[in-house]
C-alpha cells in the first residue's frame, strides 16, 4: 500500500513536469499542421516565463500572469509570422532567432525589473486544486485529481484540439494548408490568414506552457529555465506523429526520465547526478532516432508558399 502511494506520488510529478512539454507541443502541432516549421518555442517560452512572473508580481493575479505571458506569445508569433509569412524568410533561420531572442530579453528584462538581488519577491502562484471525490479514488485520486488548474485544463485541451482537426471544416481547411496550399488557395481558403492564426494561436499556447514554468513548477523566473524543454516538445510532436493525443503520451514519456532522475538522486544512487540529469535528453534522443523515419510530416512543412 505504501508503494503504491509512493508511485502515485511519481505520477502526479511526472503529469505536472509534462504539462508545459504538452502545451507547447499542442502549440507546435497547429503550426506544423499549417506547414510552419517553428523552432523557436524555446524562446517563446522563455519571453513568457519572464512576463507571467511580471503578470503576477505587478497585478496580484497569477491569472492575469497567465494573460501577461499569453499576450507576450501573441507578439512574438506575430512577429515569426511577418517574417516568415509575408517576407518568406527561412523558418529555421527565423526560429533560432527567436530563440536567441527570448534567452538575451528574457535575462536583460528580469535585470532591469528585479535586479540581481538574491532575495526573490512573493507572487501569485497555482496551488494544487483537488476535484471532488475522483480525489479521493486511491491511487488515481492522488495522481491525476489533484493537480493544479493548468494541469487540467492542458490535458483537456488534447480532445478538444483532436476535434477542431480532425471534425471541423475549419481544422480541415488548417491541415490543408499544410498539405498543399496552393490547392488549398484554388478552393478559397484563404492560406496566409490561416498560416498567421495558427502560429499567434500556437504561439499563445507554447507561451502557457513557459507561464505555468515559472508561476507552477517553480515560484519565480531564473535565467534560461526552460531547459530544452522548447527543443524537447519538437521531438513530442514528432514521436506524437502530429496528433494531439501521440504528443500527450510522449511528453508523459520524456518527463518520465526527469523523475526516474530525482527518484535515483533522492535515493542516494552511486550514479553520477550528471548522467540522472540527462536522462530526458538521452530519451529524447533515443525516441527520435527510434520513429522519426516513421512520422510523417506535413508535405509542406518549413516550406514558404507564394500565390501566383
Amino acid at each position: 500500500m505504501e508503494f503504491l502511494s509512493t508511485f502515485a506520488g511519481w505520477t502526479a510529478t511526472d503529469i505536472r513536469l509534462a504539462t508545459p512539454l504538452l502545451l507547447a507541443g499542442l502549440g507546435l502541432l497547429l503550426m506544423n499542421l499549417a506547414g510552419i516549421l517553428n523552432i523557436g518555442a524555446e524562446g517563446t517560452m522563455l519571453i513568457a516565463t519572464l512576463m507571467a512572473v511580471v503578470g503576477s508580481y505587478y497585478t496580484g493575479s497569477v491569472w492575469l500572469g497567465m494573460l501577461f505571458a499569453m499576450a507576450s506569445g501573441a507578439l512574438v508569433g506575430l512577429l515569426f509570422a511577418f517574417l516568415t509569412v509575408t517576407l518568406r524568410a527561412n523558418q529555421v533561420v527565423v526560429g533560432a532567432a527567436v530563440n536567441i531572442l527570448g534567452s538575451g530579453l528574457s535575462a536583460t528584462l528580469f535585470r532591469i525589473l528585479f535586479g540581481v538581488s538574491a532575495n526573490v519577491p512573493l507572487i501569485d502562484v497555482f496551488e494544487n486544486c483537488s476535484i471532488p471525490v475522483l480525489s479521493d479514488i486511491p491511487f488515481f485520486g492522488e495522481a491525476f485529481f489533484r493537480q493544479m488548474p493548468l494541469v487540467y485544463i492542458a490535458f483537456l485541451m488534447v480532445p478538444l484540439t483532436s476535434y477542431y482537426l480532425f471534425h471541423t471544416q475549419s481544422g480541415l481547411n488548417l491541415r490543408a494548408v499544410g498539405e498543399n496550399p496552393r490547392a488549398a488557395d484554388t478552393l478559397g481558403i484563404n492560406v496566409y490568414r490561416t498560416q498567421y492564426l495558427s502560429i499567434i494561436v500556437g504561439s499563445m499556447i507554447i507561451a502557457m506552457g513557459g507561464a505555468f514554468m515559472s508561476t507552477g513548477l517553480t515560484k519565480f523566473f531564473s535565467e534560461e529555465m526552460v531547459s530544452g524543454r522548447g527543443f524537447i516538445a519538437l521531438a513530442a510532436v514528432i514521436f506524437g506523429r502530429y496528433k494531439p493525443s501521440g504528443i500527450m503520451l510522449a511528453a508523459i514519456v520524456f518527463m518520465a526520465g526527469t523523475v526516474a532522475g530525482n527518484v535515483l538522486l533522492a535515493s542516494s544512487s552511486q550514479i553520477p547526478y550528471q548522467f540522472l540529469t540527462m536522462l530526458p535528453y538521452i530519451l529524447t534522443i533515443v525516441v527520435l532516432a527510434t520513429f522519426a523515419k516513421s512520422a510523417v510530416s506535413p508535405a509542406e512543412l518549413g516550406k514558404a508558399y507564394k500565390r501566383g
